[in-house]
C-alpha cells in the first residue's frame, strides 16, 4: 500500500521550501518503505502567471484524489496589483473550501514556562 503526496509548491520561497520537504520525505520513505508518489500542481503566483487563476481546476482534482497535500506558501508583491478575487493567496482559500478544511495548521513550540497557560 502506498500513498500519494499532492505537492503544491506555491511560489517564491514556497518552492524552495517545498522541494526541501520533499527531500526529507523521500528519506523517510527509503527508511521505512511507505510508498509514497508525488503529483505536482500549480497554485498562487505561478498558476495565475501561467493560467490566469491561483487555483486551476486540476491542482484541486490532485489535492482531493491525494492521500495528502503538501503544500507551499504563495504571494508577494509581484502580485500586489492583482484583482484580489485572483490574487495568489485566494488559492489557499480554495483549497481550503475544496478540502474541507478550517485550518492552517503548523507546528509550534511552546516555551516550558507558557505550557500551563496553554
Amino acid at each position: 500500500m502506498g500513498y500519494k503526496i499532492a505537492v503544491v509548491p506555491g511560489d517564491g520561497i514556497g518552492q524552495e521550501i517545498t522541494s526541501e520537504a520533499v527531500r526529507v520525505l523521500k528519506a523517510v520513505d527509503a527508511t521505512f518503505s511507505l510508498g509514497l508518489s508525488y503529483e505536482t500542481r500549480d497554485a498562487g503566483g505561478t498558476a495565475y502567471d501561467k493560467y490566469g487563476t491561483p487555483l486551476p481546476e486540476d491542482t484541486l482534482a490532485v489535492c482531493k484524489a491525494s492521500d495528502g497535500v503538501l503544500f507551499g506558501a504563495v504571494g508577494g508583491t509581484k502580485w500586489d496589483a492583482v484583482e484580489p478575487a485572483l490574487r495568489p493567496e485566494r488559492a489557499i482559500l480554495g483549497l481550503r473550501k475544496g478540502l474541507g478544511l478550517y485550518a492552517n495548521l503548523r507546528p509550534v513550540k511552546v516555551a516550558d514556562a507558557l505550557i500551563e497557560h496553554s
